[in-house]
């Protein structure tokens, strides 16, 4: 088999050939038909996440290792244990985890606290910038129906975190509003799935084709995020801010955005990793009553629901830009340098 890997962090992918391995016991071998490229493949070819003061987060992947999680495909081949039907075609849940500690007995795999197995995100467990993939058991594996291939394989990351960061906001009051933050793949996503849970959200994002393009999707406005102004107009548009902001994008200028923004008893989620450090007083947040908090990816429960929505049509496919899997390093070069409107997709 193939595979494009980070043998060194800060360097180009590089290629690899390796023996196709043999699926074991409950193992799934799927042969890779879409994989999608996301802005974690960056931070995770980096090495490291900003943490604002000079400050680094340090990736304690294995090396080489092969990124990709957001992977379709073909099974090729089954462990004796495993129920599939060779030839099938699924999307992959790749946010495993060691399926014994807390989180894990809650369902909730994604916030695993022990070894995790993320396909593409943690050491030994390869993604799908390659040919073949190995997913350790067939309950990972989702049915996507009738739907694109190439948006159900990005569904398992960007549609998966705009889902569940949107279920985290609760009840919307009817006249409350919902910001979101930053309009790349996951906050194309994030559009589509505010729309089948009843919001047209508000968007911002530096970038104007991106606002466009979140416009043709279905915002209900955009605002560009770099000018001065943008905070008051919104704080105007919404009759005093709005109700919740999710940042997708996780710096410091877009948190600083969401709370000059949201109203008092507003909730801000921060989904992104751009990087930097939280800038707010911290008597702001019990006197404005803000609710703050993270969001990472989503559980295997919410994968059906959301998949659900997908399937019945109430989701629009985002743009998508496929590319050989040959053309990885560029692919992924190009979303760094936040030349990418939607999602670009690996084709191995």
């Amino acid at each position: 088999m193939k595979s494009y890997v980070v043998r060194e962090f800060g360097a180009a992918l590089a290629e690899l050939e390796t023996p196709t391995p043999t699926p074991q016991g409950t193992q799934v071998l799927l042969e890779v038909a879409h994989c999608g490229v996301c802005h974690s493949d960056v931070h995770l070819r980096e090495g490291s996440f900003d943490l604002g003061g000079g400050k680094r987060l340090l990736s304690k992947l294995s090396l080489p290792h092969v990124l990709g999680h957001e992977i379709e495909g073909r099974v090729a081949a089954a462990g004796p244990d495993a129920a599939v039907r060779i030839g099938a075609r699924h999307a992959v849940f790749p946010w495993i985890g060691c399926g014994r500690c807390s989180a894990c007995r809650r369902g909730e795999e994604n916030i695993c606290s022990g070894e995790t197995r993320q396909l593409g995100c943690s050491s030994g467990a390869a993604g799908g910038y390659a040919t073949h993939v190995m997913v350790p058991h067939p309950r990972y594996l989702i049915d996507y129906g009738e739907v694109e291939p190439a948006l159900a394989a990005a569904c398992m990351c960007s549609g998966l975190t705009a889902y569940s960061a949107l279920k985290k906001l609760g009840r919307i009051e009817g006249d409350e509003r919902i910001l979101l933050i930053g309009c790349g793949g996951v906050g194309m996503m994030g559009i589509q799935f505010a729309r089948a849970l009843g919001s047209a959200p508000l968007v911002a994002d530096i970038d104007a084709g991106r606002r466009q393009a979140a416009l043709s999707v279905g915002a209900g406005s955009v605002y560009d995020a770099a000018d001065p102004g943008t905070p008051d107009r919104i704080r105007t548009d919404t009759g005093g801010g709005p109700g919740a902001v999710i940042d997708f994008v996780g710096s410091e200028a877009s948190f600083a955005l969401a709370s000059r923004v949201a109203r008092r008893g507003g909730r801000i989620v921060v989904v992104g990793l751009f990087g930097g450090a939280l800038q707010l007083p911290l008597p702001m947040i019990p006197l404005r009553q803000l609710a703050i908090l993270g969001s990472n990816t989503g559980t295997l429960a919410e994968t059906h629901e959301m998949m659900a929505l997908v399937r019945a049509g109430r989701i629009a496919p985002i743009p998508l830009t496929r590319r050989p899997l040959a053309e990885a390093e560029s692919a992924l070069s190009s979303l760094q340098r936040g030349a990418v409107t939607g999602r670009l997709v690996l084709l191995p």
